[in-house]
């Protein structure tokens, strides 16, 4: 009888936390069934195939920009074309969407990073050693200004090894980012199906 009682006056225990019931705690949030990708899971698969349409695209379009900055290098009589260069063609017209291929990241990334490598220059000389310590405070420094640009730390490679004349270099420099971003922008208006440059401009 004392047992009886005892249960008519004990309250059924509380649903545990996310278990289905009359709605105590959050609801249970479903296991992904095998080959279903799950909340913020990254797949780890390589990008989708483009066709080749988008292939022809994006190479007569980074093709043609490299041979406008020869154009040009060759009417200056200054190498305007520069590997990093070629690598930030590569980015704009191949990875339009990739924060490193922002106009904020292409113009100011290149711009911060031939400003160290004059800097370590100034410093420490042109050697492997500098060109290394050059690259990685390009590196952190781009991180911090949310400009990340790889071929912003080749430039800054480039600078302490090449050692370059810096009234000629920079202004060459920042005029051509500024045309690889123009191209970008308009190579991304030519076909209609391409995905549009810039994501943001700042």
């Amino acid at each position: 009888m004392i047992t009886d009682a005892l249960a008519r006056t004990t309250p059924p225990p509380a649903p545990a936390p996310g278990a289905s019931g009359d709605g105590a705690g959050p609801p249970a949030v479903p296991e992904p069934t095998p080959g279903e990708q799950g909340p913020r899971r990254v797949t780890g698969r390589a990008p989708a195939r483009p066709t080749p349409a988008a292939v022809l695209h994006s190479v007569s379009a980074a093709t043609a920009v490299l041979l406008g900055l020869v154009a040009i290098g060759a009417m200056l009589h200054e190498p305007v074309l520069i590997p990093p260069l070629a690598a930030s063609a590569a980015l704009v017209h191949s990875a339009p969407a990739l924060p490193l291929a922002q106009p904020r990241s292409v113009v100011i990334g290149h711009l911060v990073g031939c400003a160290l490598g004059y800097a370590v220059l100034a410093a420490a000389g042109s050697s492997a050693w500098a060109a290394a310590a050059a690259a990685g405070l390009t590196l952190a420094v781009n991180m911090a200004a949310r400009t990340p640009h790889s071929p912003g730390v080749a430039t800054a490679v480039v600078v302490v090894l090449q050692t370059p004349e810096a009234g000629r270099f920079v202004p060459l420099l920042f005029g051509s980012t500024v045309l690889l971003v123009l191209t970008g922008y308009a190579a991304s208006r030519v076909r209609r199906k391409a995905p549009r440059y810039p994501a943001y401009w700042w």
